[in-house]
């Protein structure tokens, strides 16, 4: 009888066991399609970066192995120094403004007892645009002669303003159009995360006299700030990789205002035909990035203890 219990558990564990890998051989299945694309379009490309950036190679003879030479290069070129320091002054740009203007607006329309999803629409509107679209339309609102902005400045008396032209709004200009293309996705992450806060706490908060300024900042600032955590490295990833705004608004312009490190990679790349010196700009962006990263996992684990 002992005999008979001890295989009968036996069989059962082996079906229990046998159930468990067939489940775990799909959830693997699917895991695995996910982690090729992963490491076909994004780990190898890394590494392959990593290797390029102590390479001489034009892509069709044997690779030369030249150890340093290309991080000395791209260092002693004359637009190093600037392009990281309009890629800093970039991202401090977007955090004061992309930052608190997608926040903002999701506490208006969690505010709003009308029309909220006609104005989600509106404000997401530009992330379905296009990037290309989207940059060229504010090319056209940049214009100093018929521009949009000009236009406006006009119509209340002010004097236009060479909005790409000049080394003193260059960068603010690429700064709006990076927050008007944003805003929408940030925008609905926000409202998300500001819908899941209990309602009895807005409401104990009124009780206690707090008005709309102290219920954000006692209740909505706390409830989210894991969220804005987030959101805020996202950011700082996002906008130290700003290309597409000065390639097709100002080509870096005017003079070096607007080049950025992602935009100086590609000029060694594309335009130099110096792949090694890209690759070892791009290795640089990405360590730095990579401290970005370590400094927010640092933090969070910080918060959470």
């Amino acid at each position: 009888m002992t005999t008979m219990t001890v295989k009968g558990s036996r069989r059962r564990t082996t079906g229990a066991v046998r159930r468990g890998v067939r489940r775990n051989l799909t959830a693997y299945g699917f895991l695995c399609a996910a982690l090729i694309c992963f490491a076909f379009f994004s780990w190898y490309p890394m590494v392959r970066e990593f290797l390029l950036s102590f390479q001489k190679t034009n892509f069709v003879g044997p690779p030369e192995w030249v150890g340093l030479d290309n991080f000395r290069t791209v260092i002693d070129d004359s637009a190093f120094a600037p392009a990281w320091i309009n890629t800093a002054a970039f991202t401090g740009l977007a955090l004061i403004v992309g930052y608190a203007v997608p926040f903002v607006a999701a506490i208006v329309l969690n505010e709003l007892r009308h029309a909220k999803a006609y104005l989600r629409f509106v404000v997401y509107l530009p992330v379905m645009l296009p990037p290309a679209v989207a940059v060229l339309l504010f090319k056209w609102f940049y214009d100093p002669g018929p521009g949009l902005f000009n236009q406006i400045l006009g119509f209340v008396h002010l004097p236009g303003l060479s909005w790409l032209d000049s080394t003193s709004t260059a960068l603010i200009s690429l700064v709006i159009v990076s927050t008007w293309m944003n805003l929408g996705t940030g925008t609905l992450i926000y409202l998300a995360a500001l819908q899941s806060i209990p309602s009895e706490l807005y409401e104990a908060a009124e009780l206690d006299g707090a008005g709309l300024f102290k219920r954000i900042w006692h209740v909505t600032v706390p409830q989210t700030k894991l969220i804005l955590l987030v959101m805020l490295l996202l950011q700082i990833v996002a906008t130290m990789q700003v290309f597409i705004e000065p390639y097709l608004l100002t080509g870096g312009g005017p003079e070096n205002a607007t080049v950025t490190v992602a935009y100086l990679m590609y000029q060694y790349a594309f335009s130099f035909g110096n792949f090694g010196g890209g690759g070892a700009l791009g290795l640089m962006l990405m360590i730095v990035l990579m401290v970005f990263s370590a400094i927010y996992l640092r933090v969070s684990r910080d918060d959470k203890n």
